[in-house]
C-alpha cells in the first residue's frame, strides 16, 4: 500500500483507512494475547495517559506528535466500541450515528430555522438543548468529578456563562481578582490555615475567570510556564556545573545571578 504519511487523504482514502483500522482491531481482539485480555476498566487509565500525551503535544505545538497522539486516542475509541459490541451494548456504527444525530439536534441554526448572531448565541442554544435532552436539574451537571481542579473551574465557569451567569466586562473580573488577593493577604497575616486555603482557592478561581475574559487557556499557560522554568533551571544547573560549583554550596543571590544570565542568553537568541 502507498505510504500516505506525508500527504492528506481524499474522503475515499479516509473511509478506507477507517475500515482498515476496524479490521485490524477485530484481528487484534481475536488473536493478540494482550488485546484479548483488555476490559473497559483496564483501558481507562491508558486512555487518560494518552489524553495527557496529546495535551502535551498541543502545548509544545508539535504537529507531528499531535497527529500521532490523535491516532492513539482513536485506537482507544475503536477499542471501547469493540468491547461494547461484544456485550451487545453498542458498536462503532451506532456510536457515530448517535453522534451525528446529536450534532444535528444541537445545531438548529445550521439544520433548522433558529437564528444566531454570534458564538455566544450558539453556546447558549447548545446548553439549553443539552439540559432539555438529559433532563438535568443543574446547568453545572456534566462536569467530570475526576477532572483536575484548574480545568474543572474553567468548565464550571463556561457552563455558568451559557445560562447567563457572567460578568459584563473583564475589568469587573480583574477587580474581583484584586479583591480575592486582598482577602488572601489578610488571612495569611491571621495564620488560620483553613481560611488561607479557602482564600487561595478563591484567588485561583478568580484568575481562571479572568483568563477566560482575556482568552487565555489557564492550564496551557501554566504548563508553558512549567516548561520554561524547567528549561531555565536546567540551563542554570549546566552553567554552575561548568564552573565546577555546587548549587547546594551557593547562596540564593549567587544562583539568582546565574538565573539572570540564562534569561539574557535566551533573550539574545530570540
Amino acid at each position: 500500500m502507498d505510504n500516505l504519511s506525508n500527504k492528506l487523504c481524499t474522503k475515499e482514502e479516509k473511509m478506507a483507512a477507517f475500515g482498515r483500522l476496524l479490521d485490524i482491531m477485530d484481528e487484534l481482539r481475536e488473536k493478540c494475547p494482550w488485546d484479548k485480555k483488555q476490559r473497559f476498566d483496564t483501558l481507562r487509565i491508558l486512555t487518560i495517559e494518552e489524553t495527557y500525551e496529546l495535551a502535551d503535544a498541543i502545548t509544545q505545538e508539535d504537529f507531528q506528535s499531535i497527529g500521532e497522539e490523535i491516532g492513539d486516542l482513536l485506537l482507544h475509541i475503536v477499542f471501547y466500541a469493540r468491547l461494547g459490541q461484544e456485550i451487545g451494548a453498542f458498536d462503532i456504527g451506532l456510536v457515530i450515528h448517535n453522534l451525528c444525530e446529536k450534532l444535528i439536534r444541537r445545531h438548529p441554526h445550521i439544520y433548522g430555522d433558529v437564528v444566531v448572531h454570534n458564538e455566544e448565541d450558539v453556546m447558549k442554544n447548545w446548553e439549553k438543548i443539552k439540559l432539555r435532552e438529559k433532563g438535568k436539574e443543574s446547568a453545572l451537571q456534566g462536569v467530570p468529578r475526576a477532572l483536575p481542579a484548574l480545568p474543572k473551574s474553567l468548565r464550571i465557569q463556561e457552563k455558568a456563562k451559557k445560562v447567563g451567569f457572567e460578568w459584563d466586562t473583564r475589568d469587573q473580573v480583574w477587580a474581583k481578582v484584586l479583591e480575592e488577593l486582598a482577602e488572601l493577604h489578610t488571612e495569611v497575616d491571621g495564620d488560620n490555615r483553613e481560611l488561607i486555603e479557602k482564600e487561595f482557592g478563591d484567588v485561583l478561581f478568580a484568575l481562571t475567570n479572568y483568563a477566560r475574559f482575556i482568552e487565555v487557556d489557564p492550564e496551557g499557560a501554566l504548563e508553558k510556564t512549567n516548561q520554561k522554568f524547567i528549561s531555565r533551571f536546567q540551563k542554570m544547573e549546566s552553567i554552575i556545573k561548568s564552573r565546577n560549583q555546587n548549587m547546594i554550596d551557593m547562596t540564593l543571590t549567587e544562583m539568582d545571578a546565574v538565573w539572570e544570565e540564562v534569561k539574557q542568553i535566551e533573550k539574545a537568541k530570540a
